[in-house]
């Protein structure tokens, strides 16, 4: 086959390929390790030389899916815990799916009203789900680095024009360094989202009280009184090592007594809000400037999903529209072109898997799924402090646990060293991951699950897994 037009009478059969391989896919997750290493083989089927004359769509997909079921890592599973890594309902890989059907450009209105409006639905669903004002604007981005360039830009507009300079049509050029203030808990994202701003991914200063991160409020607001104010303080919803979280609130108090922006990182712990067991977490989020949060993380949508709000709206169409092209139209309050509202220009329909879940699941739905979690995570807490050889280091706070191996015997000084020959040896396992990270200078590992499919099983697997090769490498 060399012509797609060739095959547009069947059109439909490479869908089938997949159909028919999702349905024993999906069901045998459970048993499956998160990644077999022995599979790896099939890797080599991937490459050669691009082919003159192609095999055809369905002989094509047909071995893209063998490869993939059983080389792919397996994080739709229960028992993948590495990377905060969600996975996808039901309902949202099936949106997903009418997603590439449809293959709406979600930019345009005139391109699309469907996928547009579909946009405006869930931003609104999603702004009610965490509690923020309706009022607020948004937008749908691919990731939450990408919220938090939204949302940071907005920011800058905010701050440069505080010296008469509109900076998306001047650049930087000329003004001091922005002001940008954090905790220790600060995720390199938001340093990542400055570098792409042009603002310095090392210009962002952090205040800690301890080796944890913890904000440190009071030497906080004496930097804020030396730059009279004018800056951006960055408050963080759920640390990737421990869940642990600055005090929203607190530093809305700050930001409106010195007139600075706040920009929330919610990136995942946006969903303590479900919850009233840790909704005081994301108490004062209502209150901040701009919010960024993940849909690939506890929403359980497919990749890529994130978000991004901003209270005053009209930042972000001064912060990325006006382009000035004149085959683009204008905007209005109900025919929305979202690509003028965030930094991508081509877009996905992005909003039909979070429809999708939202609308099949509801609030109770998600509720349920994220305490369902919060109890997996305490259970895994319990566990760890019930093994002899394990440690926690930090309290079980959301959906992250933060806990290392530590048999007898072992000095301090060789447990990272340890630690870090344990977490390759998980990996090469392939049962269950759970990488390692640093924390306070030790190396840990911190699982966290928030798939829909997890179980307080399947971190008891985790425990056992860790264990038995820890014991193996302590031997």
């Amino acid at each position: 086959m060399s012509d797609p037009l060739d095959e547009r009478d069947v059109a439909g059969e490479p869908l089938a390929v997949v159909a028919r391989a999702a349905g024993p896919y999906l069901e045998g997750l459970g048993e499956r390790p998160v990644h077999d290493p022995a599979q790896d083989v099939l890797l080599d089927e991937l490459g050669g030389p691009l082919p003159a004359e192609g095999d055809g769509a369905v002989a094509a997909v047909e071995r893209l899916v063998r490869v993939g079921t059983g080389a792919a890592t397996h994080s739709s599973g229960p028992r993948c815990f590495h990377f905060v890594v969600g996975g996808a309902t039901p309902a949202a890989m099936a949106g997903d799916w009418a997603t590439s059907l449809l293959d709406q450009g979600a930019g345009l209105w005139v391109l699309s009203p469907f996928a547009a409006r579909a946009e405006t639905v869930v931003l609104g669903w999603l702004k009610d789900l965490f509690g923020l004002p309706a009022s607020f604007g948004g937008v749908l981005t691919p990731s939450a680095t990408l919220a938090h360039v939204t949302g940071l830009a907005c920011a800058r507009y905010w701050w440069a024009d505080g010296y008469g300079v509109d900076v998306t049509s001047r650049g930087l050029g000329g003004l001091p360094v922005m002001p940008v203030f954090s905790s220790g808990l600060v995720h390199v994202s938001t340093r990542k989202a400055l570098q792409i701003l042009g603002c310095g991914r090392d210009t962002l200063r952090t205040f800690a009280r301890d080796d944890a991160g913890r904000v440190d409020l009071a030497a906080m607001e004496a930097a804020l009184e030396r730059v009279g104010g004018r800056a951006v303080i960055v408050a963080n919803l759920g640390e990737v090592n421990t869940g642990d979280s600055d005090p929203i609130d607190e530093l809305a108090d700050l930001a409106e007594r010195h007139g600075a922006w706040l920009h929330v990182d919610g990136a995942f712990g946006m969903f303590a809000a479900l919850s009233p067991r840790t909704a005081h977490l994301a108490r004062g989020v209502e209150r901040a400037d701009s919010v960024t949060a993940d849909g690939h993380k506890w929403l359980n949508v497919p990749y890529e999903s994130g978000f991004s709000f901003v209270r005053d709206p009209a930042l972000l169409s001064r912060a990325f529209g006006a382009w000035g092209a004149a085959y683009l139209p204008d905007a209005d309050d109900e025919r929305i072109n979202y690509n003028m509202l965030g930094p991508e220009s081509s877009r996905r329909a992005r909003a039909l898997p979070i429809w999708a879940t939202l609308r099949a699941y509801g609030r109770d739905g998600y509720r349920a799924m994220v305490e369902r979690h919060l109890d997996v995570a305490l259970h895994l807490g319990e566990l760890v402090e019930a093994a002899p050889d394990l440690e926690l280091l930090a309290p079980v706070r959301l959906c992250i646990v933060c806990f290392r191996y530590r048999p007898d015997g072992v000095p301090e000084h060789r447990l990272n060293e340890l630690n870090a020959h344990l977490g390759e040896a998980l990996l090469a396992d392939g049962r269950v991951f759970a990488g390692t990270s640093t924390y306070r200078g030790m190396t840990v590992f911190r699982p966290a699950p928030l798939n829909w499919r997890t179980t307080k099983s399947d971190v008891e697997l985790l425990v056992d897994v860790v264990r038995e090769l820890g014991a193996d490498l302590n031997g």
